[in-house]
C-alpha cells in the first residue's frame, strides 16, 4: 500500500492501537514502512526489499483506492482480478446503484 503522509498517519495510529494479539501484524505493517520521495519526473523508487515482499517482478499496476494506493505486480493483479470476476459479486453490492 502507498499512503499520502496524512493518510499514513491515520493508518499508523489505527495499527498502533491494536491489541498485543496482533503484535506480529503491527511489526509487519509498521516495521516495513518507509518514506519515499518522488524524483523530478514524478517517479518513485520502490526499494528492492519492498518489491520482493510484494512479489513485484517487472510490470506493475497502481490502483487508486480512495485514501491510499495499492501497488501490484501486474501478472498477480490480473490473476486475482480474473479469479474475483469468476465468483459471485459480494452481497454488499446487491443494493448498490451504479
Amino acid at each position: 500500500m502507498v499512503f499520502p503522509r496524512p493518510e499514513w498517519e491515520k493508518f499508523r495510529e489505527r495499527i498502533a492501537a491494536l491489541p498485543m494479539s496482533a503484535q506480529w501484524w503491527k511489526r509487519i505493517f509498521l516495521g516495513n514502512a518507509m518514506d519515499v520521495e518522488m524524483d523530478a519526473t514524478g517517479r518513485v523508487l520502490v526499494s528492492p526489499e519492498l518489491r520482493e515482499a510484494a512479489g513485484i517482478a517487472k510490470d506493475t499496476m497502481l490502483l487508486g483506492m480512495g485514501n491510499h494506493f495499492e501497488l501490484w505486480d501486474k501478472a498477480t493483479y490480473d490473476a486475482q482480478e480474473a479469479k474475483a470476476m469468476q465468483g459471485e459479486m459480494p452481497d454488499v453490492f446487491k443494493d448498490f446503484s451504479f
